[in-house]
């Protein structure tokens, strides 16, 4: 199956370099020098404790699903892609993103499943938006879909 729509992103100023990464296949996002928040969405300042202070961290692109519902009907281009899932990410470093869980059959996506990130192709700028994948035990084949 082809990948799942996605329309080129919002990149401003703040949210360049987490773009930038994306298109080099990494996760990176503001971490707070003070406080140690990781921050998603990517801005320059802590909603936690308020600071300017942040670098940039590449993050582990591992986390588990928080919460997650399967899409069985959907307008226009996405029509063609049900059923899919949507999901919530909990990042091993503490965000939480919604996406989409691809490269599984959605019936078998559960909540607390152990995930991966996987990018996938948004507009014609080389940007790509992080879309998870089930992590499965060392030495496990994924399924073909």
């Amino acid at each position: 199956m082809s990948p799942l729509p996605a329309k080129p992103p919002p990149v401003d100023a703040e949210t360049q370099p987490f773009w930038d990464a994306t298109k080099e296949g990494r996760l990176c996002l503001p971490r707070c020098r003070k406080c140690d928040f990781v921050i998603f969405y990517p801005r320059s300042r802590c909603p936690r404790c308020r600071s300017h202070e942040t670098d940039w961290t590449d993050l582990s692109g591992l986390g588990e699903i928080y919460s997650c519902t399967v899409v069985r009907r959907a307008p226009g281009r996405w029509k063609e892609h049900v059923p899919y899932v949507v999901a919530y990410v909990q990042l091993a470093e503490g965000p939480r993103l919604v996406t989409n869980i691809v490269g599984c059959d959605p019936e078998d996506v559960t909540i607390g499943m152990p995930v991966r990130v996987r990018f996938e192709p948004a507009g014609d700028e080389g940007y790509a938006l992080p879309r998870f994948e089930p992590c499965l035990p060392a030495g496990q084949p994924t399924p073909a879909v």
